[in-house]
């Protein structure tokens, strides 16, 4: 707005009009622009111009949220933004605010030009993606554009470029959507003009207009429907071959194409536009016959309640789903006009949620199909769904139903938004002073990655996750063991298709996590800066970055949990299969045929392989214990056939070898208690917690197998056929009962089936951050061994690895009765394995598995949250948090050093002291990396001016005192908080000089003390010459005066 830019850049107005003589003095200016007249408007006019200024959205939570814009002036009193920005500034038009700021200074507007001009910044700092990406109105134009129908006005025409197209579209002589022919001009590998013919529709001809000419940007990318994703696909290819310019000229003319065409298209709907599916009352009957079903085998006591309570959750849910699929498939069908041949619109619900512009299937599915599972306010799934859909309206009950999970996404919102700014608060001040400060720091070391595969489709390619990255080792092919990529080469999109033609399975790239440059990070193990698309800069703080990047999404995630009315989600995997074609292989065997003859899993680390043709491994899938197999070793299968099933709210306990069973231990009240299901009046056997009373403690409640003979079945591994149970196990079998190999003894439930979101997710995330030990976390099996179970001791279980190597100690572990044990007397056990089931706490397995294994699973757990929600963070910056994490290391063996053992220093601090050690010959002090959470993390730093500005100001200042430390001013915080520059970016010039003088100061002093000293030897030679001659000349002088001699001279 004029008045506003007014206001700004008075003193810029003040000096014009000074300049141009209209006003003598200050005050006389002040009146001019206070009256507004002519002149003012003109001198503002020249002082904005080529004068960028800076708009921010609160809360700014990356760096997107602050770009600088070449201001234009309007009438009226808002500010107009573009709409291609909005989605970094997380911006929309119901009365959101912005700050304007002016950067005064040359270097300010300077840097705002250069680099934080909107223009500058068109991919996300958080995955490489465009940012500036069509939404909302101009994706539907786009979508409406390029659709493609059946029988309209001008189809089967030929064009001869597309003038003729805008003439015969304007006359009305051929549709926006007919299949035509047409001559586009293209240019080839070497730039000259090439001429082809297409067929396409004048909607895509119309689009093409804007595509840049070059030979990587080919028609086709504009010549099939295009929905949000696609025209996201088609603005990074244009950034990636075109560059920027065009990119943003592409960006803007499709924008106003799209604002045109949806205007055009009129598309707006009506109720009858929502399709309620004819299957839908057969499917939801189905259903309640089914749930009936259940309800009987549950009065009857072939189930439990929780059991029922899961199969009819799951059994509502899949009636949901298969009514929205019928929904999508009748709302998505083609009509077509009986009389003119012509194909109908599609349908407007169905066109908004398609494009990506607005709306979703789960939305639709609300609108027009069945809303389904609510969840109470506690999470759990509430039984009874909600069979109305919006357009028919619902009952009281449904109403009063649906208002729980409605309210609680409501409340959520409010109080995760804090939880999430608080969580990007802890990660910026963890990794604020990472920054690159070298080019290359020569490591060999580097992390492998693999690609990311659930339940049998590839979430993540292998491309994906390299793309960017730097190769650490020479890749080679694996058929022809030739070097494809050679170490410390960039991994770019030619290399990633390299790659995945040579079919790798896993690749091992440099990392920040084993980067050996002091005091930041080296450019190589970084590998691509995400926001520009090219390698990264010395100075770029990419600690800062990687903490907005993660941080970012967590407050959009936390703000975004209502939007389907916390209609319930149940995803239970309970069976695998095959991603790929080819044979199957066993790894780890150990399967054993029941009475159907069908193969049912053993072993705890049992994995079954797929190999292609070439004998390639394609894919390798851990099952769990108990799953039955639907595949028999070396059969041929196809993408998509079922492996193995299970049951996912069951841990089953399964015989090995046939036998007769026996309870040992049971004891009726003490250590099992008959449940009388209420209901139902059955009655079944449930092991109880028997170490509450004092007497009991000691027993081992157990099932043993006996032969005909009375005698305990011996198993294969040579002991005996005991099963140890749990609390809460349920009995399946009788005493005295004759049992087949492979048949269920006892069943442990798992918990029922909890929805869900990111809800759980952020304080997930932020677990997973702080390091902290789960609650139920399992147990890792330190060393390759077998399993022996010792004496027990009080109220837990003691289990021993006996190690394969006779020179290695055996480990103890103290396991509380009544857990349920993953592993059984006389297993085989790897290093790394669980013993109990659970999330494994981080710092086990570092101890364990090593830091890469680690970083591994923090990805892997962080990645998994995000990606429920649909949202893109490159891994590097979850490493870049990581590697903050593991700076510290506790030392093992002081070695000759001063330090002791125990004690935690910084793993920089060791390396300098053991260099120290190495120059003198002594014993290097050796320690093992400790993972701190990002509080405890951010409080150990080395700079206590940060520290103190985080949290616990005053603990953290006296002990800064009694320690008498020294701060260096290194990272970013401390020099914000003491005034000066941040060493980063145009910053981290002037530490580079400080740097280079320094190096040039300590020469020169060397250079004077090597002089110096020169001399000194020289003195001392000269002085003993003189001694020698003076002794020549005089060798009766007695011994005293010779000795005087040369101290008097």
């Amino acid at each position: 707005p004029k008045k506003m830019a007014l206001e700004l850049f008075k003193p810029f107005i003040y000096s014009r009009l000074d300049k141009l003589g209209i006003a003598t003095t200050i005050k006389q200016a002040k009146k001019l622009v206070e009256k507004q007249r002519r002149e003012v408007w003109d001198a503002l006019d020249q002082v904005i111009r080529e004068h960028p200024v800076l708009l921010n959205r609160a809360p700014t939570l990356h760096r997107l949220g602050i770009q600088a814009f070449e201001p234009v002036l309007i009438e009226g009193k808002a500010i107009q933004l573009h709409p291609l920005v909005c989605a970094a500034f997380n911006a929309d038009f119901d009365g959101d605010q912005m700050a304007v700021h002016v950067p005064l200074s040359l270097e300010a507007q300077l840097e705002a030009r250069v680099l934080m001009m909107s223009t500058n910044n068109i991919l996300s700092p958080a995955n490489g993606k465009p940012i500036i990406v069509p939404s909302q109105d101009i994706v539907l134009g786009l979508y409406y554009m390029t659709l493609e129908f059946d029988g309209e006005p001008g189809e089967g025409m030929v064009f001869s470029g597309i003038e003729e197209i805008e003439h015969a579209l304007a006359l009305g002589i051929v549709s926006l959507h007919a299949k035509i022919e047409a001559r586009i001009e293209t240019v080839d590998e070497e730039g000259r003009p090439v001429v082809r013919r297409v067929k396409t529709t004048p909607g895509r001809m119309l689009l093409s207009r804007h595509l840049p000419k070059h030979p990587k940007v080919p028609f086709d990318l504009v010549n099939r429907l295009l929905t949000k994703r696609e025209i996201s696909e088609v603005i990074d290819i244009v950034y990636r071959h075109t560059g920027q310019k065009q990119t943003v000229l592409f960006a803007d003319a499709v924008m106003s194409e799209g604002f045109q065409e949806a205007c055009k298209a009129g598309i707006s709907f009506g109720k009858d536009d929502m399709v309620v599916p004819r299957a839908k009352e057969r499917l939801v009957e189905e259903t309640k016959a089914l749930v009936k079903e259940y309800e009987e085998q549950y009065q009857e006591g072939l189930i439990t309640q929780g059991e029922k309570y899961n199969k009819v959750v799951d059994a509502w849910a899949q009636c949901t789903d298969k009514v929205a699929e019928e929904m999508m498939r009748e709302i998505s069908a083609a009509r077509t006009d009986p009389e003119t041949g012509r194909q109908h619109a599609l349908n407007s619900i169905f066109m908004m949620a398609d494009s990506g512009a607005r709306g979703s299937a789960a939305q639709m599915k609300q609108l027009a199909g069945m809303r389904g599972l609510m969840a109470k306010p506690s999470g759990e799934i509430i039984e009874t769904p909600i069979i109305s859909n919006f357009k028919e309206g619902l009952s009281v009950l449904e109403y009063f139903n649906s208002t729980h999970g409605a309210r609680k996404g409501l409340a959520d919102t409010a109080l995760k938004t804090a939880n999430s700014g608080y969580l990007t608060r802890r990660l910026v001040d963890v990794s604020q002073d990472c920054v690159i400060v070298e080019e290359d720091c020569g490591t060999e070391e580097g992390i492998e990655v693999g690609e990311v595969v659930e339940a049998g489709e590839t979430l993540v390619s292998l491309g994906e996750r390299v793309l960017g990255r730097t190769a650490a080792v020479d890749i080679k092919d694996p058929l022809s063991d030739e070097v494809i990529i050679k170490a410390g080469q960039p991994i770019n999109e030619e290399e990633v298709e390299i790659i995945e033609r040579a079919g790798l399975n896993r690749i091992k790239i440099r990392s920040v996590l084993t980067c050996e440059t002091k005091g930041g990070v080296c450019a190589l193990c970084y590998g691509r800066d995400l926001a520009r698309g090219t390698p990264v800069n010395i100075g770029e703080a990419v600690g800062v970055i990687a903490a907005q990047s993660i941080g970012e999404p967590g407050t959009q995630l936390t703000m975004r949990t209502f939007h389907i009315g916390g209609a319930a989600t149940v995803s239970e995997q309970s069976s695998l299969e095959a991603n790929h074609d080819g044979k199957v292989a066993f790894r780890n065997a150990n399967v054993v045929k029941d009475s159907k003859g069908r193969l049912v899993v053993m072993g705890r680390n049992m994995e079954v392989v797929i190999v292609d043709e070439q004998g390639r491994e394609r894919a390798a899938y851990r099952v769990p214990y108990g799953a039955r197999l639907m595949v028999e070793e070396g059969a041929e299968v196809k993408k998509g056939a079922k492996l193995a099933e299970w049951d996912p709210y069951t841990i089953p306990i399964i015989t090995e070898k046939p036998g007769i069973v026996h309870f040992v231990d049971l004891v009726d009240g003490v250590s099992v208690k008959e449940v009388v299901d209420e209901a139902t009046g059955i009655t079944s056997k449930v092991v109880m917690d028997w170490r509450a009373s004092p007497k009991s403690a000691d027993l081992k409640p157990r099932i043993t197998l006996r032969d005909d003979s009375g005698d305990v079945v011996q198993l294969a591994n040579g002991t005996e056929a005991r099963y140890y149970l749990s609390v809460d196990a349920i009995l399946s079998v009788e005493e005295g009962q004759k049992v087949h190999a492979g048949d269920v003894l006892a069943r442990i439930p798992r918990e029922a089936a909890k929805t869900r979101d990111i809800t759980g997710g952020l304080p997930r995330v932020a677990e997973l951050f702080e390091a902290r030990r789960p609650k139920e976390h399992a147990i890792i099996a330190e060393k390759d061994g077998i399993v022996e179970f010792g004496r027990d001791y009080k109220n837990k279980r003691r289990i021993i690895i006996r190690p394969t190597d006779e020179n290695e100690e055996p480990v103890e572990y103290l396991v509380p009765k009544g857990k349920h044990i993953a592993v059984r007397e006389g297993d085989f056990i790897r290093k790394g394995e669980y013993l109990l089931d659970g999330n494994p706490a981080p710092h086990d397995i570092l101890d364990v598995l090593g830091i890469e294994a680690l970083a591994q699973y923090l990805i892997s757990e962080i990645q998994e949250v995000y990606r429920l929600q649909g949202v893109k963070i490159n891994d590097k910056h979850i490493e870049v948090i990581v590697r903050q994490m593991l700076q510290k290391v506790e030392i093992t063996d002081g070695g000759d050093s001063t330090l002791l053992a125990g004690e935690q220093v910084d793993r920089e601090e060791l390396e300098d002291v053991n260099e120290k050690l190495r120059a003198e010959g002594r014993r290097e002090a050796k320690g093992k990396p400790i993972l701190l959470g990002i509080t405890k993390a951010s409080l150990q730093t080395r700079s206590f001016i940060s520290a103190a500005s985080f949290q616990e100001t005053t603990r953290v200042l006296t002990e800064a005192a009694v320690a008498g430390k020294v701060d260096r001013l290194i990272g970013l915080k401390e020099n914000v908080i003491v005034g000066r520059l941040i060493p980063a970016g145009t910053g981290a010039a002037l530490r580079r000089l400080k740097d280079e003088a320094r190096k040039r100061d300590r020469l020169i002093r060397e250079q004077r003390l090597a002089r110096e000293a020169a001399a000194e030897t020289a003195r001392i030679a000269e002085a003993a010459e003189a001694a020698a001659a003076a002794a020549q000349t005089a060798p009766e002088a007695p011994a005293e005066d010779a000795g005087e001699a040369p101290s008097a001279e």
